[in-house]
């Protein structure tokens, strides 16, 4: 008994002895995560998510998490008879879809993972795009003739509030955009994570989804692509290999490392800990993005 206790300890020791290194990497670095989708499915799954964002705040990274909350969304719409629907992707939101979209992100969503950030000893702070116009935005044309309703195509983040707020505080980011009158819109929460990564010119930005990453066969796990390029992403999009709602997903990615991030990865979020497994391990998980 007493071996294999020593055998446990050994390994835990092994573990820690591997991350070191990775821990002085990351340092006072800009981390951004988005997380959401169905990926937010599984409390027990969200709460290991958010103890590692706790976790690296407390070795010295600032990382910044970024949510969405479809799923919820949906629902709240579904009781309320509100009809949405999605094209090129992107869900079409009416005026009245809006301020469900606008309630569940802001007022359940962003203030309960705050919350639970708090309870595990970091310090969290919630805001949404309208807060001191974090995300400004006009309304999205993307010339296909679509009219998305109230889905907004970003202009600027405002960089400045959170430079001073990461010092100290984990900003918790609901993706709910502002027009220059003061009008609310949604925002698709990839592409909202890959410009505030840009923005900030952040070390790393992973996208926490239900899948493993980019595959040349949607349909087989095995063919899960570990490094793929912009280029290579473009590719694919062209052939149709890349479809539906993994197209902004890739799209915010390449912007992002365009705009000065200086690596991606979509990874399976609700494998336990894989913000640990993918920052502080050698084999890390999902697909990287880079130029």
């Amino acid at each position: 008994m007493k071996n294999n206790n020593q055998n446990e300890i050994i390994k835990k020791a092994e573990v820690l002895t591997e991350a070191l290194p990775y821990f002085s990497k990351y340092v006072n670095k800009t981390v951004i995560i988005k997380y959401g989708g169905n990926a937010m499915g599984d409390e027990s799954v969200l709460k290991t998510i958010l103890q590692d964002v706790a976790a690296l705040k407390m070795v010295g990274v600032n990382p910044i998490l970024i949510h969405g909350g479809g799923p919820e969304i949906n629902a709240m719409l579904d009781k309320l008879n509100i009809k949405s629907e999605f094209k090129n992707g992107l869900r079409v939101t009416s005026k009245e879809a809006m301020g469900v979209v606008e309630m569940v992100l802001c007022g359940k969503i962003n203030k309960q993972i705050v919350s639970t950030l708090n309870t595990l000893g970091a310090k969290a702070i919630g805001l949404s795009g309208k807060d001191s116009e974090l995300i400004k935005v006009e309304k999205l044309d993307d010339g296909s003739g679509v009219d998305y309703g109230y889905v907004g195509r970003i202009i600027k983040i405002n960089s400045d509030i959170l430079n001073t707020l990461k010092q100290d505080y984990i900003p918790v980011i609901a993706t709910v955009g502002v027009d220059k009158d003061g009008n609310s819109y949604n925002i698709n929460a990839d592409i909202a994570a890959g410009a505030i990564g840009g923005a900030l010119a952040a070390e790393r930005l992973l996208f926490l989804t239900d899948i493993d990453g980019i595959r040349k066969d949607e349909k087989d796990p095995k063919s899960l692509i570990s490094h793929i390029t912009v280029g290579e992403i473009k590719k694919m999009i062209k052939e149709g290999t890349i479809s539906g709602g993994m197209i902004p997903k890739v799209n915010a990615c390449c912007e992002a490392i365009n705009s000065g991030v200086k690596s991606v990865e979509i990874m399976n979020g609700t494998i336990p800990h894989s913000i640990l497994l993918e920052l502080f391990t050698v084999e890390g998980v999902g697909t990287m993005v880079t130029n």
